[in-house]
C-alpha cells in the first residue's frame, strides 16, 4: 500500500506526530515518515542566484 508524500506532509502540518501517523496507518515505518520529509526538504532546495 502507498500513500503520497504531500499525504504525510498533511498529517503533520494538521498536527499529527509520527506515533499518530504510524498507528493510523501500521504500513508504514518511522523511516517512511523521515524519507518523506527528506524529499520535500530536496524538492524545496535550489540555488540561489545573486545579481551583481
Amino acid at each position: 500500500m502507498r500513500i503520497r508524500v504531500k499525504d504525510i506532509l498533511d498529517l503533520l502540518a494538521s498536527g499529527a506526530n509520527s506515533e499518530e501517523i504510524l498507528e493510523d496507518h501500521p504500513y508504514l515505518e518511522a523511516d517512511d515518515i523521515k524519507a518523506a520529509l527528506q524529499y520535500a526538504a530536496q524538492q524545496m532546495d535550489h540555488p540561489v542566484l545573486s545579481v551583481a
